[in-house]
């Protein structure tokens, strides 16, 4: 399961993918890879939005003529676009593809309320940065950041989330549990997952945890694995590419001791 900003080469595949849906069909399905896109409409697209009511009949008419084009507990991706859909749509949505022996695994939205009613469930959640994953406008002409996320609770194994933007949670990050930011990482508890923050690029971000027991934490291109010991006392930690690779420090300390510069590239420590 996977969050996640949509590149470009995901942008092509979408386009060229194949279609199951009629073309005068709102809400369409098509083939990507091993798995389903499950699209529906899209505001932006109609300059109106079909009631909620109106979707989710149509979606069970069409996979009730298409019930045959798939393979049985066949991943979905629901790509929801600017719609905004709360934990009971989501869950109705869930349950009419189980009806038709279809799972849904990941959730592609542009709105920051339904990336964290997603996750919320459980499902793998990519927002996108206000773009229309059908008609991307190039990147230039959207946010460099996105806000920040919040998931206010713990990111269990076979979870992936990627924001184009800060991502905190207030939790746990398990261990099989993955965290891609283009921004920060701020996990209000345990690290024991995958953590990737900066993942454009950007050597300046910072990955932090109360406590670090990390699978794997990487800061742009720089990668750090976990300790084969870890220590008898935890205390709250940042991560941040140093000269020689990723480093931590205590984080009631940081912010005295170590600044950013742009010549090394890289955080440097202080006289301080």
């Amino acid at each position: 399961m996977v969050f996640e900003s949509i590149s470009s080469d995901d942008r092509q595949n979408n386009a060229g993918a194949s279609p199951l849906a009629s073309c005068s069909s709102q809400v369409q399905i098509k083939n990507e890879d091993n798995s389903l896109l499950l699209i529906l409409p899209q505001e932006a697209e109609t300059n109106l939005e079909l009631p909620w009511s109106e979707v989710w009949q149509e979606l069970k008419h069409l996979l009730q003529t298409k019930e045959q084009s798939w393979q049985d507990r066949t991943s979905v991706c629901l790509v929801s676009g600017d719609r905004l859909l709360d934990n009971r749509q989501l869950q109705a949505i869930a349950e009419t593809l189980a009806e038709a022996q279809l799972q849904l695994t990941k959730v592609r939205t542009d709105r920051r309320q339904t990336a964290v009613a997603a996750a919320t469930m459980g499902y793998s959640v990519e927002q996108n940065l206000g773009i229309s994953s059908l008609n991307p406008q190039p990147l230039s002409e959207a946010k460099l950041l996105a806000e920040p996320l919040y998931i206010q609770q713990t990111v269990r194994s076979g979870v992936e989330i990627r924001h184009p933007g800060t991502i905190i949670i207030g939790g746990d990050l398990n261990p099989g549990g993955i965290a891609i930011a283009e921004g920060d990482i701020f996990v209000w508890g345990r690290l024991r997952g995958v953590a990737h923050a900066g993942a454009q690029g950007n050597r300046k971000s910072l990955i932090m945890a109360l406590q670090m027991e990390f699978t794997q934490l990487r800061i742009a291109d720089t990668k750090a694995r976990s300790p084969q010991s870890l220590p008898e006392n935890f205390a709250p930690e940042v991560a941040f590419v140093s000269e020689t690779g990723i480093s931590l420090a205590r984080a009631n300390d940081f912010a005295k001791t170590h600044l950013f510069s742009s010549l090394k590239n890289s955080w440097v420590r202080t006289n301080s």
